[in-house]
Formats: structure tokens, sequence, C-alpha cells
């Protein structure tokens, strides 16, 4: 049977006129002619001009000393705030006091018992494993610490991101209210609202908790909103015809269809939190974040892996019982279900006994592994064989010469370059394209927001370091997450390395990348590269399995090849989830900027970080400001496609 192949139509300038795109660049063409040489008339020099920025030191200051003075007075401090915090006080230590009064054989025995009727024999010896392994490496008290603040924090978050999901899923009003806040929430670092919060709630759990909320609530919110929007609109239409509520139809329709964005929602929060114990610490969380935190202070790699380690056993234990749990939801129980955990209570409240009268609650100390000694030695070797010297390839300090020299220099060289008024007027022809004139003015609004506040240079540094991060991001996520969506065998090995990637504080793996790498731009760009990494291939390797398998079978019919199939309907169809993969990437680079500061990043990063550690609420907030500008500017760059395709459909 011949194949007939279809020549391409011709184009030709009536129908270029028409076209949408081509009529914004030529008004955009007109624009530029009219505007360019005013502007330049006007701003030779092209820096950021003095007389267009304001000085929020003084208000800033004023608030600060106003929130100092009537912290213990004011009614919404005694009778809101106050309240607030007692109520995670009691929460954390409540759940703190009940693991201890357990013990360790009672805490292994519960956490591996729920993991067996949840998921099978697997998982809870997986389970039984992780908690005990926490014992050996002598950090089962800290361990238990930081457990309890991070259920209450991820109940909190889980709860808080639901409930913005499901107004932004069900309202396209509220999706267009919320988009900032949660843009502000996840970009804004947590070192920028350190100072307030603790300012409010003083040095402490409330205050760890609260800040640990508003980083790792967005993930779900997000997720939740895009799993109600992608509702099968066949299945509603045929539940709504049945005579439901708009109720019912979210309960028994939208909520169980939306299923698995919403597991992704618990597991990115979950993740987020964890990653979140380390910088908790410095406001006085304790738990394996202050261990980590004070490890570092002596550059003892060892000891902070010592304590890092308990944080990725953590994340995972936690992902894969909550994943297994909610793939259940939905299902028929099974047979002497309730029996079956009546059983398991039993055993616990059992072995929770015994352990207590054998006065076996503590771990023992004779059990402890120590890890911190030969680790510290193989850092050591790492760096004095691949630094530099390795044959061929060159060592890391080369690759990081060569990637600042080639890459990082001129992208920031050609953006301080460039006349602020024409990075305006690029920022606003790209969101313009992509998106509405709307759009267009938010990502203005953004960027200019950034010159008034001062902080122009250091912007564009932070811009040039966040642009070559997420690009080697996308690359390296894109792919991987395209290669794990076509191999269960691949996602299954893949899981465990993004799980250690994703929650391994930040903190543990910066000595070793600045012993390979040295101080400076690159590192703090491998750094944020290793963190947003996992986030862009979970979601990718999500949004392409959930294809519709009719799509593929259909094209497979006609006799499309496996990459003619991915090319022309998976990654077509997956969209929604290849442009919050975009944007997940743009938030968890920025989010790691902060962290870059501290390793020769410079820029805001290093503004954020001398901020709080003068105290200086100006500096600080201004920066973190500025931060929040650049991820409203890219995300307006790179999202408005999802809603004119909508607007076109």
């Amino acid at each position: 049977m011949a194949t007939i192949t279809a020549s391409p139509p011709r184009i030709g300038l009536p129908g270029l006129l028409k076209n949408r795109a081509f009529q914004k660049l030529l008004l955009l063409a007109v624009a530029a002619a009219i505007l360019v040489p005013l502007a330049n008339a006007r701003w030779a020099s092209g820096t950021w001009p003095s007389a267009l920025t304001v000085d929020f030191s003084e208000p800033l200051a004023k608030a600060s000393d106003w929130i100092i003075d009537n912290r213990d007075s004011h009614p919404l401090f005694l009778y809101f705030f106050g309240h607030v915090s007692n109520v995670v006080v009691i929460a954390v230590r409540a759940v703190y006091l009940t693991l201890l009064a357990i013990g360790w054989a009672g805490v292994t025995a519960l956490g591996a018992l729920v993991a067996w009727r949840v998921a099978g024999v697997r998982l809870a010896l997986g389970t039984a494993v992780a908690f005990l392994a926490c014992g050996l490496l002598g950090m089962w008290v800290p361990t238990m610490q930081t457990l309890a603040l991070m259920v209450v924090a991820v109940v909190a978050s889980v709860v808080v991101g639901m409930l913005l999901g499901l107004a932004a899923g069900l309202s396209d009003r509220m999706d267009r209210v919320l988009r900032p806040v949660l843009d502000t929430m996840q970009v804004l670092p947590a070192f920028a609202y350190l100072l307030p919060v603790v300012l409010v709630f003083g040095i402490g759990v409330p205050a760890a908790v609260l800040a640990t909320v508003i980083y790792a609530a967005p993930p779900m919110a997000r997720l939740t909103s895009l799993g109600l929007r992608g509702a099968d609109k066949e299945v509603l239409e045929a539940v709504e015809s049945l005579g439901s509520t708009a109720r019912q139809r979210l309960l028994t329709a939208r909520l169980p269809l939306a299923r698995k964005e919403l597991l992704l929602g618990v597991n990115q929060t979950i993740m987020m939190a964890l990653s979140m114990a380390v910088i908790a610490a410095v406001i006085g969380a304790g738990g394996l974040g202050d261990r980590v935190y004070q490890a570092l202070a002596s550059v003892d790699v060892g000891a902070a892996l010592a304590a890092g380690i308990p944080i990725v056993l953590l994340a995972v234990v936690l992902d894969r019982v909550t994943g297994a749990a909610g793939e259940k939801l939905g299902a028929e129980p099974e047979p002497r279900s309730g029996l079956g955990w009546l059983l398991a209570l039993v055993g616990v409240v059992a072995v929770a006994v015994a352990g207590r009268f054998a006065g076996r609650l503590d771990w023992p100390e004779a059990w402890i592994v120590g890890i911190a000694e030969p680790v510290n030695r193989a850092v050591d070797w790492m760096t004095a064989h691949l630094y530099s010297g390795v044959p061929v390839i060159g060592g890391t300090a080369d690759w990081a010469g060569h990637f600042t020299t080639w890459v990082l220099d001129p992208v920031r060289g050609g953006l301080q370059w460039l006349p602020w008024w024409s990075v305006l007027l690029i920022v606003a022809a790209l969101a313009w394209v992509i998106g509405t004139w709307h759009t267009a003015l938010t990502a203005v609004l953004a960027m200019a927001a950034i010159g008034v506040l001062g902080v122009w240079q250091p912007s564009l540094d932070t811009l040039s370091q966040v642009l070559a991060a997420v690009a080697v991001t996308l690359v390296l996520g894109f792919a991987t997450g395209i290669a794990a969506a076509r191999s269960d065998r691949l996602e299954r090995a893949l899981r465990p390395v993004l799980d250690v990637f994703q929650t391994m504080p930040q903190f543990v793996y910066l000595i070793p990348v600045v012993a390979l790498f040295g101080v400076g731009r690159a590192p703090a760009v491998a750094a944020a590269i290793v963190y947003a990494l996992p986030a862009v291939v979970r979601i990718t390797t999500q949004g392409l399995r959930q294809v519709d398998p009719a799509a593929l079978e259909a094209s497979g019919s006609l006799g499309a090849t496996s990459w003619q199939q991915l090319k022309q309907v998976q990654l077509p169809l997956a969209r929604p989830a290849l442009l919050l993969a975009v944007n997940q990437g743009l938030v968890l680079v920025l989010a790691v900027v902060v962290i870059g500061g501290l390793v020769g990043g410079g820029a805001l990063g290093y503004d954020v970080v001398f901020g709080l550690a003068q105290g200086d609420l100006a500096t600080g907030l201004v920066a973190g400001a500025a931060i929040v500008c650049l991820g409203l500017m890219l995300d307006r760059v790179t999202q408005p496609t999802e809603r004119r395709a909508k607007k076109g459909a």
C-alpha cells in the first residue's frame, strides 16, 4: 500500500498578515522603531535611572520596630498569632512525646506494620530498615524531632494546598488571583521571610512550621488545580446528566479522576517540607536539620551526611507509604481488612509495652555505627584526584571554569550590557507574542519593579545564573522523563535516586560541590540543577504516562513509529504537564539562588543571606522581592501559551 505524503501549503504575504503572531511581531517592530530612538536619546547610559528607584529601608525598619514593640501587647498577636503558635507547639509536642513513649522498637514496628497493611511485605521491610538505619547512625532522637515537626507541617501544607487548589481548579478567576500568590510563596527565598516570621513568632517550632508550610503548600495547590482542570469532560457530563449537584460531582468524579495528580502533590509536598529541615533549623526547629547545620559550620561533611541520610530515609518512607495508600483509594476493601488493622495495632502495642518493660525505649549507644570519618576521607580523596589534573577530560575545576567562561559570563555580560529599557521591551515582546497584553504588562511591571527596588544589576546577574541552570535542567529533565515514561524498569530505578536528590538538604552536598568545583557561580548553578531536576523528571514522566492509551493505539494502527508517537501524540497531549514542569523548574532553581549565594553565587542570593545574618529587614526583603519579581516575569514569559490554547479551542 503506497503512502501519500501531502506537500506543506505555501504561506504567502496575505497569509502571514492574517497570522496572529506575525501581526504582533509587526506591531512590536513599529513600536520599537518609535520608542528605541526616544529611549536612547533620554537614557543613553543604559543603567537604571536613580530617579526611578525607591528607598524602602526606612518604612521596613519602622515595620520591624512596630512588630517588636507590639508583639507582647497588640490584640493581633495575643488573640491570633499567639493561638496559632500555641496550636502548632501543642501538635508537634504531642506527636514527639507519643513517638518517644512508644520507643524505637514501637516506632519501627508501627511504621513497618502500617506499610505492610498498605503495600505489602516488601515496603514493610524497607520501612523497618529505614528506621533502624536512623538509629544505627546515632540519629534516633533528632529523627523523632524532625518526624514530629514534619508530620504537622506536611498535614498543614496538604490541607492548605488542597483548599487553594480546589479554589483555583474550580474557578478561572481564583486561578488568576492565586497564581501570583503561589508564585510568591514558592519563589520568595526562605531566608528572606525567615526574619519576618521570627519577628512575629520568635525563634522556635511555630516559625519553622509556618516557613515550611509557605514553601511546601504551593506544589499541592498547583497539582490539585491541574488534576481538577484535566478531568475527563465526558465523565463529568455523564455525572451531571444524572442530576448530581456540584458538590457530588466534585466528590464522586473530579477528585477521583485527579487522584494521580493529588498523589504527586502529596509526594512533592513531603519532599519540599523535608528539604526545609536544615533551613528551618536556622530559626530553632532542632532535629536533624540542626545537626546538619552544626556539622557544616565545622566543615564536617561526614557528620552532615550522617544527619542528612535520615532526612532522605524519612522522605522515601513517607512517599512510598502515602503513595501506596492513595493507590488503594476507591478500590474494593479487602475481606477482613478491619481485623488486619486491629491485629497490626495490637502488635505495635505489644512491642511498645515490651520495650518499656525492658527499659529499651532509647536506642542503645553500643549499636551506633560512625560513618563521619570514612566519608571525610572519601571527600578528601575526591578533592585530591578529581579537582584537577585528570587526563584527557580535565578536572572538575576545569569544567567549572569553562562553564563560567563560555556560558555564565557571556549571558551575564549580555544582559548587563543591554540598556534597561531594551530589557523591558524584550520582556514585553516575549510575553505578548506567547500570550496576551495582560501577561505582557504583568511581566514588564515585574521587571520594572526590580529597577524601582534599586537592585537592577545584581538581579541581571541572578537572572543569568537562573537561565543557565534552567536550560540545563530542562534538557536533562525532559530527556530523562521521556525515557522513564517509556520504561517501567528505568522509572523504578530512577525513583530512589530522584528521592535522594530532592530530599537531601542542599547544605549537605554543598561542601562536596565546592570541593569539586571551587567557589563561584558554577557550583551555585550545579546545586540548583541537582535540586530542580527531580521535579521536572517526575512531572514529565507523569504527564506522558497519562496520555490517553486510545490515542497511542490509533496512531500505532496508522503505522506511526515510536518516535512519531512521542513527537506527534504524547508531547502535544502532555503539554499542560510539560508547562508545569517548566514552571516548577524555574521556581525550584530560584529557590536555590540563596543557597548559591553562600558558595560564591553572589548577586541577590548573597543579599538575602546578608540581610538575615545582620537582622537587616530591608536588604533581605528587597532582594527576596526582586527574586519573586524575576520568578513572576519568567512565569509569564513561559506559561501563557496554555491559556491562549484554551481560549482558541
